[in-house]
């Protein structure tokens, strides 16, 4: 839903309005929508358009990639006082939304336009510095968690390999990243961590599985208990 006349609480969480040159504050006032939305209500899906930026100042926006499976992953959470990079980023580029976003809680907050956020953008350093400087810290969030799912879909299938294929494993680290479509570096990390928790001893050109049951721990989360 929304309504005209956004709240005092804009400039709480978002000082940055204030440092905005007058007649943007003035346009901010005049054309930005109070927004006020139930929890769970969807404001964004894949494949729509992006033609507003919205500025949190309750509740929260939970933005969240779907696979065809139906399994989901959290990217990130819009608080009050942050900047979706979604968003921005499909404003500057003129994209349209890859993953979705849905109201957590009561949100509340107010839109603004592209035409009125791209003004903005050219117009404010402040807010210019403001928007990127999210962007990064997000962004950094964010290949920090694709990051984490990438080792761990790694460590699941690496420990079912070993389970396979043990429990002495005549392989180079070289050839376990070809067969798992991985790196060197990658690969001989996660069996230094193996060999810390005593799951595997290594040597030159092999690899002795010592707790086989341990390793199929780690494959249980995908499915895969190395059978």
């Amino acid at each position: 839903m929304h309504e005209q006349n956004p709240g005092n609480a804009l400039i709480v969480h978002y000082p940055v309005v204030a440092k905005l040159p007058y007649h943007l504050q003035e346009a901010l006032c005049r054309e930005g929508q109070a927004v006020s939305t139930e929890d769970g209500v969807s404001l964004f899906t894949v494949g729509d358009a992006c033609h507003t930026f919205v500025m949190v100042t309750g509740g929260a926006i939970r933005v969240a990639k779907s696979s065809g499976s139906g399994r989901e992953i959290e990217l990130y959470r819009v608080l009050p006082g942050d900047s979706c990079i979604l968003t921005v980023s499909c404003l500057l580029g003129n994209a349209r939304y890859p993953a979705n976003g849905n109201a957590e809680g009561e949100l509340t907050g107010v839109s603004i336009s592209k035409a009125l956020f791209d003004e903005m953008i050219a117009e404010s350093p402040a807010f210019r510095e403001f928007v990127f400087a999210f962007f990064a810290e997000r962004l950094t969030l964010l290949m920090a968690l694709i990051e984490q799912v990438a080792f761990q879909r790694l460590d699941a299938r690496l420990a079912s390999v070993l389970v396979r294929n043990g429990p002495v494993i005549h392989k180079t680290h070289q050839m376990l990243a070809d067969e798992l479509g991985s790196v060197r570096e990658v690969i001989s990390r996660l069996l230094k961590e193996f060999e810390s928790q005593a799951l595997v001893q290594l040597d030159r050109g092999w690899i002795r599985v010592l707790d086989p049951g341990g390793l199929k721990q780690i494959a249980i989360p995908f499915g895969d208990q190395g059978h």
